[in-house]
């Protein structure tokens, strides 16, 4: 067995310097330390080969974001399992262990994720993933300890092992195998919600993901892009639409499609009334991209639905998470009834 932690960086040397020691430490023999260097252009290389010569070093020659950038580097990398690591997450004592036995007790675990908490706020839950990833039934995503703006203490309520539907980017134990057998990242997705697309397409062929409370982390978060940020919101926006086209059963997609545009609508109307205009002409943008790149999309579709083993995935929440928490004031995900849930 053997496992390679991947840290993914482009302009992060303060990063680097703070948290990667703090990896190395804690990994030790339990996996190899690669950094893939998204064509930065800092000094983060010159100071990785200075101070941390036995870290492998993969240079990407451009930088083509998460997706490009983890998919280039991967193709290099011979293991069992990849943890694919934020150079932003501070790990702990015997971080890789749990997550990996996990795999290695259960052939049908694909993927899984720790716990996931606050740099800033040890505390509570990161936003990226808390305790593990969820959607709705229209394709929105959601984390057991945050929805939405809402984000949990964690007082243990979530220290179970449970089967989740998507595992957070921020820091991603996945079986090689699997990662090349699903062609790895949706490169044209750029970054934010690959992960999701990926897990998607990896539970449409009957793989299980699931959530293991016996490793944490901390997540600084928006170390490349900050929360709250017009481009990040267009990602967002644009990405979800896609993986929700590309992934959703035929049965029903054009009413979830329709559904979503009247949400996105009503999510834009929201950022507009508050002044936002960044956030709303990012979800107008994103709506404008979206059908443009429609007709590549389906194709893509096309090649995901031939080979679908598992339709009616699991983990999925079959209301709307927006109407529960803006119209019903379900705050936290304790408060959804467990009978809605695949």
């Amino acid at each position: 067995m053997r496992v390679a932690v991947v840290i993914l960086n482009w302009n992060g040397k303060k990063f680097l310097e703070q948290f990667l020691p703090v990896v190395i430490e804690h990994t030790g023999s339990d996996a190899e330390v690669y950094v893939a260097d998204n064509a930065s252009t800092d000094d983060s290389v010159a100071y990785l080969k200075e101070k941390f010569p036995a870290v492998h070093l993969i240079q990407n020659n451009i930088n083509g974001g998460f997706a490009v950038g983890y998919n280039m580097a991967l193709a290099h990398i011979k293991a069992d399992y990849y943890v694919l690591l934020n150079s932003d997450v501070q790990v702990t004592a015997g971080w890789v262990r749990a997550p990996v036995a996990m795999m290695e007790k259960t052939p049908a675990v694909m993927a899984v994720q720790p716990k996931i908490k606050a740099f800033s706020e040890p505390a509570c839950f990161e936003y990226a993933g808390a305790a593990g990833g969820f959607i709705d039934v229209y394709g929105y995503p959601f984390c057991r300890g945050r929805i939405f703006d809402t984000i949990e203490k964690d007082e243990g309520q979530y220290n179970d092992e449970k089967e989740i539907f998507w595992a957070s980017g921020a820091c991603l134990f996945i079986r090689s195998a699997v990662f090349h057998e699903m062609g790895g990242f949706d490169e044209d997705l750029f970054s934010h919600q690959e992960e999701i697309d990926l897990c998607w397409r990896m539970k449409l062929k009957g793989y299980k993901i699931m959530f293991c409370p016996g490793s944490e982390v901390f997540h600084y978060g928006g170390g490349m892009l900050p929360k709250s940020n017009p481009f990040k919101t267009y990602l967002n926006f644009r990405n979800n639409l896609i993986i929700l086209c590309k992934n959703h059963p035929a049965r029903s997609l054009r009413y979830m499609v329709f559904q979503r545009m009247v949400l996105d609508g009503m999510a834009a109307l929201r950022f507009l009334l508050k002044g936002d205009w960044g956030d709303f002409k990012a979800i107008v943008k994103a709506h404008a991209d979206f059908y443009k790149t429609f007709g590549k999309t389906r194709k893509k579709r096309a090649v995901i639905q031939a080979t679908v083993k598992n339709p009616e995935v699991s983990a999925v929440y079959r209301r709307s998470i927006v109407k529960k928490y803006f119209l019903q004031g379900k705050k936290l995900f304790s408060q959804l009834d467990a009978k809605d849930f695949y």
